[in-house]
């Protein structure tokens, strides 16, 4: 069963869903068959392309410093309930485009030849996050981004080319405009088996119920269209597409 997750590398909720995703996948038989595969979503495609500090920028953006610090204390919370640890007093706001890119290349099958393999994606999707989140790193240079997908195993050179161009620029947009297409206004977005979408980082033991039945219905009806004629979706949580 492929999964095909609409995210933005900086959108906290997008990392809490990705981790109750993968919890509800381990409890499931049908863990081994389930293929995640990520598409681009930008929360602000007009966030900076040079980074700064995170908090900064949301304090001018949204109420002040003490403001911004609470509302991230508030997200830091309920992360650490799911093991994740952020750190907003070293998070660097950034534009999100290029790791967008990174991660399409990664997902294509030309990326094989330069050290990919099935799960360099997922582990490229973890690496930023933690980059972003934990670490304090500018997600938007390039010298962070191939030193994550070296580490991740592919080829330093090839990525480096990567982004020295404008190489899957046209590609990720059209991830974009195809989000847009399909309705998608909030992320994270879980799409299953191409035909039933859920959004928002729900709780574990809510994603078990979506698998179950996705995987019921799926086995009743195995030939899917790839296409989305209707989406099926959940309440998310408030202010899961906010970084605020």
């Amino acid at each position: 069963m492929q999964i095909e997750i609409y995210a933005d590398i900086v959108c906290p909720w997008c990392y809490l869903g990705k981790r109750r995703l993968e919890a509800a996948l381990a409890d499931s038989p049908f863990a081994s068959d389930a293929v995640l595969r990520w598409r681009a979503f930008q929360l602000d495609p007009d966030a900076p392309r040079e980074g700064q500090p995170l908090l900064g920028w949301l304090g001018r953006r949204h109420g002040g410093l003490e403001r911004a610090r609470a509302a991230m204390a508030q997200v830091t919370r309920t992360a650490a309930a799911e093991g994740l640890s952020f750190d907003f007093e070293r998070a660097i706001i950034t534009n999100t485009f290029n790791a967008h890119r990174l991660l399409w290349f990664a997902d294509q099958p030309e990326a094989v030849f330069f050290g990919a393999g099935a799960d360099t994606q997922p582990e490229l999707v973890e690496a930023l996050h933690r980059a972003h989140f934990s670490d304090g790193l500018d997600i938007g240079s390039r010298d962070v981004l191939v030193c994550l997908a070296a580490e991740a195993g592919l080829d330093e050179e090839r990525v480096w080319q990567l982004l020295s161009t404008n190489e899957a620029t046209a590609d990720v947009r059209g991830q974009l405009a195809r989000a847009h297409d399909l309705g998608i206004t909030s992320v994270p977005t879980f799409i299953f088996a191409g035909t039933y979408a859920v959004t928002g980082a729900q709780e574990i033991r809510s994603m078990r119920s979506v698998l179950d039945e996705v995987i019921r219905r799926e086995r009743l009806a195995p030939t899917v269209s790839t296409l989305i004629p209707q989406q099926r979706t959940a309440p998310a949580p408030d202010d899961d597409t906010r970084v605020a």
